[in-house]
């Protein structure tokens, strides 16, 4: 789904602020920055992101991003172990407003507890419908960068 420029994949689970979470076969979970977060934030200039063996607890920086206009942490979705980052992304950081949700994922992530972790996200139709509302709220007009 695309909403004001912003795309919205409805296979993907959200925390409805700043990023989403695909859970892999491996039992891993790969997260990156949403779309309408990373228009928010604007071209992203700076990244940082936790070394993999590092456990977070939920809704502590697993990462940190800095761009001209926005610095900030990106929380943990919930308490895990960052098993692998993303380097690309550390060396060409303003990847994320090109591609947010495929080559500019920043953490592969090991849930302690997968279960209640994807309980506490969004899914589907109504996570679109709430990252929709919050698309309005912020009067956000997606865009992404051309390499």
């Amino acid at each position: 789904m695309e909403y004001r420029g912003c795309l919205l994949p409805a296979d993907l689970y959200y925390d409805l602020d700043y990023i989403w979470v695909r859970p892999e076969d491996d039992g891993l979970w790969t997260i990156g920055l949403t779309d309408p977060s990373q228009t928010m934030a604007g071209k992203v200039q700076y990244v940082w992101i936790k070394e993999p063996g590092t456990w977070r607890k939920h809704k502590k920086p697993l990462a940190r991003i800095e761009s001209g206009k926005w610095a900030g942490g990106i929380p943990a979705p919930c308490d895990g172990t960052v098993v692998e980052r993303n380097e690309r992304v550390l060396q060409q950081p303003n990847l994320i407003n090109i591609d947010p949700y495929n080559d500019a994922w920043l953490v592969r992530w090991k849930p302690d507890d997968p279960q209640a972790g994807l309980a506490a996200l969004s899914t589907g139709r109504v996570a679109q419908e709430a990252l929709r509302q919050w698309i309005d709220r912020y009067n956000v007009q997606c865009m992404r960068c051309q390499e």
